[in-house]
């Protein structure tokens, strides 16, 4: 089947009425991604020749929100899974087949649907499960081990019932046949809806074999309908993207603290902490170590560094043997270069800071450039905003910043200039020189500080 046309179909139209939300059930997430992106993320590992996107409810939310390469088809009336398929032949080619996924099976992966597609042929593939409780499932229907049909759980007899082998609703079916199975379809039935389920027993009368393939984990092809649902397989995953982890070496003080809501990227002996939550694409060189309760989006991050606990970091670059935090944050466009220490309540927007330079206490570095191995005193700003324009601070080499400096923008101080405690800086430093501005002291000695009555 290698050269055979492979069509995929995605139905997300469904409303999610049981999320009890605003937003389209398909665009909550799970993993840091919505359910819909991950299902297309796993449906375009398998290179399929296109891939449909039946869409319905919050449709242009959907489309907003989703920017990927698929084909949109919009189902205005919710009349069944079979209708919602019928939508999309118009983008299905002649021959090949068709794998049926949902936007609401967010761990579906691409090994279960390699199997399932081999397992098929060119005839009909079901991926099918087997539940303890299997109340509100599909049960599979086999006649001398041969699956015949699918009963629907609100038109199943009580001894239909009490069959464990459900459906998991993910179906491989030939082209060639689909035009004619799904215009057969009828909605006699307690939903008065087109179930794509009947194509089973269709593709018997037609003597089209149905190869079904028991999913190995239920989690796989588990749909989600309520927040509850979501969650659990939320912990699924971070459970597995954790296992994942460990056994490529990566030291996770406590795997059931630790959530991975993007891609990692890291090199050999990582530490991380309790409570880190990593999201976007996070890359970890060799030896880094991040500290408790840290939250790190979109950064990379170099060999050596450490993140001390309850540090932000996002959209940021740190190089190697840097030192960040306790409580820091990193924001967006933040260069930190090697060796640098950006310590406790310290905050970096839009700066680079250099080789060896050091801002260890409560200090805000917005819009700067800093030099190498140069000293910021605790409780300096840099002023860079006047309530409508940003402007530039730039530091020198070697500079030492005193404590409780405000460095008014755009202001450049000079290589190894060095500025007095509690200046307030406006202009030019010159380098080599020691600058400060300070207003003179002065004590009122007939000043009388004003006190409360002492009223009961």
């Amino acid at each position: 089947m290698a050269n055979s046309p492979l069509n995929i179909v995605i139905l997300a139209a469904g409303k999610g009425t049981r999320m009890y939300s605003r937003l389209p059930k398909v665009l909550h997430e799970i993993g840091g991604i919505s359910m819909l992106e991950r299902v297309i993320n796993t449906a375009q590992s398998l290179h399929p020749d296109n891939i449909t996107v039946v869409i319905g409810h919050g449709k242009e939310l959907v489309r907003e929100q989703i920017q990927a390469d698929v084909c949109w088809v919009e189902q205005d009336q919710q009349l069944g899974t079979g209708h919602a398929v019928r939508m999309a032949l118009p983008y299905l080619s002649d021959s090949g087949r068709t794998l049926i996924l949902y936007g609401d099976v967010p761990l579906i992966d691409q090994q279960t649907l390699e199997e399932l597609l081999s397992t098929a042929g060119k005839d009909v593939g079901l991926l099918t499960d087997v539940l303890d409780n299997p109340a509100g499932y599909g049960r599979i229907i086999r006649q001398h081990g041969n699956v015949v049909a699918i009963v629907e759980e609100k038109d199943a007899s009580a001894e239909e019932k009490a069959i464990c082998e459900t459906n998991t609703g993910i179906f491989v079916l030939p082209n060639c046949q689909l035009t004619q199975w799904l215009n057969a379809l009828q909605n006699n039935n307690s939903q008065q809806e087109y179930y794509l389920t009947d194509v089973i027993a269709l593709a018997r009368q037609d003597n089209i074999p149905v190869h079904p393939l028991q999913v190995r984990a239920s989690w796989l092809a588990a749909g989600v309908n309520n927040k509850l649902q979501l969650a659990q397989l939320e912990r699924i995953l971070q459970q597995q993207q954790a296992t994942a982890l460990l056994q490529a070496g990566v030291t996770l003080r406590d795997p059931a603290r630790f959530d991975l809501r993007g891609q990692l990227t890291h090199g050999q002996d990582v530490i991380i902490d309790i409570n880190v939550i990593l999201e976007g694409n996070v890359d970890l060189g060799d030896n880094v170590s991040i500290g408790a309760n840290c939250v790190i989006k979109n950064a990379t991050i170099g060999s050596g560094t450490i993140i001390h606990p309850n540090s932000h970091l996002e959209n940021c670059n740190i190089g190697s043997d840097a030192r960040v935090g306790p409580f820091a944050r990193l924001r967006p466009q933040a260069q930190i270069g090697d060796a640098v220490h950006i310590g406790n309540f310290v905050e970096v927007k839009n700066s680079t800071i250099g080789y060896g330079s050091k801002a260890n206490h409560l200090t805000y570095l917005g819009d700067a450039t800093i030099g190498e191995n140069s000293n910021i005193g605790a409780g300096t700003i840099t002023c860079n905003y006047d309530g409508v324009n940003k402007y530039h601070t730039t530091i020198g080499n070697h500079v030492r910043i005193g404590s409780g400096n405000m460095l008014i923008a755009p202001i450049t101080i000079g290589d190894r200039a060095t500025t007095g405690a509690g200046s307030t800086l406006s202009r030019n430093c010159p380098p080599d020189k020691l600058t400060l501005s300070r207003s003179r002291q002065t004590t009122l000695s007939e000043w009388q500080r004003p006190e409360k009555n002492n009223e009961k």
